[in-house]
């Protein structure tokens, strides 16, 4: 990965020098000269393999370069926006736990207590809260909290109270997801043998409920080890919204001023962070699963549930289509510098934006390509994460090293790569979409390999195959597309972030991030111009987790055994005696 960032201006096939200049100074003219000397200052005529030699010789004694922007020390500068994200980190995920809490505290409640019967996963306002772009709470919380009610300050990194708006809008949606993904595995906790022996004993609902937490909690801590390593790399956007200098702003600029010792010196840090959150993940799950996982003593988590309500997901599928019936007959160029900004009316149901375009033609017809793409991408993300999660000594490494990689600098790659083009954005989420849903796959696998009815299956006489195809991948699959379902939302949050920062969909496509980036500055004057797509976006949400409950196993059928036949005229057999056997111990055998 460090070598493919390093090829990056020869990948492009961009002249480097120019780009740097540009970084340096915009008014100076970039003559034949003067790009000249920035390729000698540089060393670019020795070519990309002698600079990477060169970092990497430099790396070993510490010493990371210097910046071709700025020309200061890389390694001081790369340190100290690790701090600040690492510190934002840690607040959102305080946030996170917090929004978990919320999201888990009915099940925990009333399985603790034995009252959940055949209740499946809360309802949708996790997933509405999940569905919101990390950007457009950050922008909400900016501009009301921070700007207009002045309780906290909205601009700059000076102290704790400047990282409690930024830790909110990184956090509630982090915990939301990890609230829907736990809520979704404290049922099977709470079917277990042991909750009601539990209960029975006299156990208080609380030690229950902590045990529940503690069962479920090895097939999360993969999930929340690639969150802590997103809410570092992955907050571009709240970062550039707080001006606040973390290593995800550092890395952006750096990739696009092409400063390539800042921008591989962050991508490893990076790294090196995705690596040991991945190695604590792995050790805190063997430590909480215990002797269990070796001697295969667990249940599985993933028993038939009852049929999930269809009208639900009905309603919000409804809704969101005729909202784009509404908008399609509607032109979404048409200019109307008259009507611009206009309030909720008959003429524009969703008003207007700053060029008087109607909001409602735009989200209509950005659906079309936002969905569309959102799924094309899901999909694919869903067969390359299920297929890589059941080879994991295969896949984890792999995951740790894409995982680490931010969406914007994928973005970069891509384009470097494979050039700019409509569905460059889609290539360049896709190719770290599929990560969480491989780590989701070999975790569950995990455990599966290590229950009892998998051990008395293969003690039966079962093959591998039967017991991959019979007993684990249905175990596996149905959780993991309700991830998959879970994430659609954040499949077109994602395109919407790179729109956002100006790195997919371009002017005047009406794709629902780009609705978002260029009515964003209007929000006080006009907030129904970004509450309009951000209410879509939430419908999209809650209809995607609502029909992500119906991916149930399915409950195996059993038919009652039919008595043999017997000859006409004979008597029915008189029941046999089963042998009596006596059965001593002491109290010392009971456990």
């Amino acid at each position: 990965m460090v070598c493919a960032i390093g090829l990056l201006p020869w990948l492009s096939r961009t002249d480097p020098a120019l780009t740097v200049l540009k970084a340096r100074s915009a008014e100076r003219d970039p003559t034949p000269e003067t790009l000249r000397a920035v390729r000698d200052g540089l060393g670019l005529g020795d070519g990309p393999l002698a600079l990477l030699g060169r970092w990497l010789g430099g790396l070993l004694r510490a010493d990371a370069g210097r910046s071709w922007v700025s020309d200061t020390e890389v390694l001081p500068a790369v340190l100290q926006a690790l701090g600040a994200s690492l510190l934002l980190m840690a607040g959102a995920i305080v946030v996170a736990v917090a929004t978990v809490a919320v999201v888990c505290a009915r099940t925990l409640r009333q399985g603790a207590r034995r009252q959940l019967g055949g209740r499946g996963p809360g309802g949708t306002g996790s997933a509405m809260l999940a569905a919101l772009p990390e950007f457009l709470i950050a922008s909400v919380l900016a501009s009301v909290i921070g700007v207009q009610l002045g309780w906290l300050p909205a601009l700059g990194w000076h102290g704790p109270q400047w990282m409690l708006l930024p830790s909110l809008a990184l956090g509630l949606p982090a915990g939301a997801v990890l609230g829907r993904m736990l809520d979704d595995l404290l049922p099977g906790a709470f079917a277990e043998p042991w909750a009601p022996a539990a209960a029975a004993r006299g156990v208080p609902p609380k030690s229950v409920a902590r045990q529940a937490l503690r069962r479920c909690a090895p097939a999360l801590l993969p999930n929340l080890g690639l969150f802590v390593v997103g809410l570092t790399g992955g907050s571009v956007a709240v970062e550039q919204i707080f001006d606040i200098p973390g290593l995800g702003r550092l890395t952006l600029r750096a990739a696009l001023a092409q400063d390539l010792p800042v921008l591989q010196t962050g991508t490893l840090m990076l790294m090196a962070l995705a690596a040991a959150a991945a190695l604590l993940a792995r050790m805190g799950a063997r430590r909480l699963i215990g002797p269990a996982l070796r001697d295969g003593a667990l249940h599985s988590l993933h028993r038939p549930g009852p049929p999930a309500p269809r009208v639900v997901p009905l309603v919000y599928g409804l809704l969101l289509a005729a909202v784009i019936a509404l908008g399609l007959p509607r032109d979404p160029l048409a200019l109307d510098t008259t009507a611009r900004l206009r309030a909720l009316s008959a003429a524009h149901p969703f008003g207007t934006d700053a060029l008087g375009r109607d909001v409602l033609a735009r989200i209509a017809h950005g659906a079309l390509s936002t969905l569309g793409v959102a799924l094309a991408v899901s999909a694919a993300a869903l067969v390359g994460g299920v297929l890589l999660g059941l080879l994991p000594r295969l896949s984890g490494p792999l995951v740790d090293t894409v995982n680490s990689v931010p969406s914007v600098l994928a973005a970069l790659l891509v384009t470097g790569i494979a050039g700019s083009g409509p569905w460059t954005p889609a290539l360049a989420v896709a190719v770290v979409a599929w990560s969480p849903l491989a780590t989701h796959t070999s975790a569950l696998l995990r455990q599966e390999r290590a229950t009892l009815h998998l051990t008395a299956t293969r003690a039966l006489g079962a093959g591998p195959g039967y017991l991959f195809w019979h007993e684990l991948v249905p175990a596996v699959l149905p959780p993991v597309v309700r991830h998959a379902l879970l994430r659609l939302p954040g499949i077109a949050l994602s395109l919407a972030a790179l729109a956002f920062l100006g790195l997919g969909s371009q002017p005047p496509s009406p794709e629902w991030g780009l609705l978002l980036a260029e009515n964003q500055p209007y929000a006080e004057r006009a907030p129904w111009a970004v509450l309009a797509p951000a209410a879509v976006l939430a419908l999209l949400g809650a209809l995607a987790v609502t029909a992500a409950g119906g991916v149930r196993l399915p409950r195996p059928v059993r038919r009652p055994k039919q008595p043999a036949p017997r000859a006409a005229g004979t008597e029915p057999a008189a029941p046999r005696a089963e042998p009596t056997t006596v059965l001593t111990s002491s109290r010392a055998d009971i456990p």
